[in-house]
């Protein structure tokens, strides 16, 4: 080889080296080492929350980041110093921050070198910096009140009654709640618009006592299946659903055999299943702030799930949910989004 072909070679190999290296350092995964999973409520409900924690203990497993979890227990007084307590330790924080919104607005702003996702409703900072999770739980709670309806109208299940009468036990009066309700009503009245919706507010989210007073109260009244919205209040339900012999449907995560032969199915939020998704997307590099996504149906985040030890509703029913799952999926079935006056 010549000493000109030889330059040529040297040069052409340089080109291919740099080329590779500028690769290299456009795929250079995140820096994040600690995450907060901050929450206005408390773990131990069998449902949202503790939903959010099992997506956080995925990617402390599979990223090896440090996660710290910060309780509030509904106490506005901790709202602001678990706010700062964020701050001060994590990269990224997963905040459920109904009740101190314009709070986390602020800090945001404050903290603009920090990534903050906010969680099941959509809060937007002047800096657009506050990234949203928003499930569209309107989807999987009209297919809840498809199970509903259904459920109550079909006397061969045991201990079902004549009324056309259904029920749903909600934590407190809130714009997702209220989201929930609405569509559960349309749900069941796509079957049968003269079905009855019986619905209580807990004004507590923690006290199981209340929520199982409010479900017995509902099966005095007729309903023969419950659809708890509350939170940890709605074990009441499901344990008021397993003493009088009759039915409910859980939330957020799946319930089905906390009570086995009470529970039809569970209208989950996978609350795990965003926080694992929008943290892979911190670490590949494509994460953009100031988002707002957007977890129905068709990602698997929101559904209503049957399996379960004990089986109780007929194939029938659970074709039907099928059929109009892919309907929706489709957008040949459009459920209507709930509206807050």
């Amino acid at each position: 080889m010549s000493k000109k072909n030889f330059l040529y070679v040297v040069v052409i190999v340089s080109i291919l080296l740099a080329s590779l290296t500028g690769c290299q350092s456009a795929k250079a995964t995140s820096d994040v080492k600690k995450v907060v999973y901050l929450i206005n409520g408390a773990l131990g409900d069998n449902a949202f929350y503790d939903s959010g924690q099992a997506g956080m203990d995925m990617i402390a497993e599979q990223y090896g980041v440090e996660t710290r979890t910060i309780e509030t227990n509904f106490d506005a007084g901790q709202y602001e110093p678990a706010l700062q307590a964020a701050v001060d330790y994590a990269d990224v924080i997963f905040v459920i921050s109904y009740g101190f919104e314009d709070q986390l607005k602020e800090y945001a702003d404050k903290y603009p070198e920090k990534i903050f996702v906010n969680i099941d409703t959509v809060v937007q900072n002047d800096g657009n910096t506050i990234t949203s999770v928003d499930f569209i739980e309107e989807e999987s709670a009209y297919l809840a009140g498809v199970v509903a309806a259904m459920t109550t109208e079909d006397t061969s299940i045991p201990n079902i009654n004549a009324e056309k009468i259904i029920g749903a036990v909600g934590g407190d009066v809130d714009p997702v709640i209220d989201a929930f309700i609405f569509a559960y009503t349309n749900g069941a009245h796509s079957i049968d618009p003269e079905i009855t919706v019986e619905t209580k507010y807990l004004g507590d989210w923690e006290d199981t006592a209340k929520g199982k007073q409010a479900a017995l109260q509902l099966y005095d009244q007729g309903a023969d299946i419950v659809f708890q919205i509350a939170a940890a209040a709605g074990m009441g339900v499901l344990q008021a659903a397993g003493e009088r012999g009759l039915y409910a449907i859980g939330v957020d995560t799946n319930q089905n055999d906390i009570v086995p032969g009470a529970v039809v199915a569970s209208d989950i939020k996978d609350v795990g299943k965003a926080i694992q998704e929008v943290f892979a997307t911190i670490e590949d590099g494509t994460y953009q702030p100031g988002q707002v996504l957007q977890y129905g149906l068709a990602t698997g985040a929101v559904d209503v799930v049957f399996d379960a030890e004990v089986m109780i509703l007929p194939q029938s029913i659970i074709d039907k949910v099928d059929e109009l799952r892919n309907q929706i999926i489709s957008g040949d079935l459009i459920v209507e989004i709930y509206q807050p006056e």
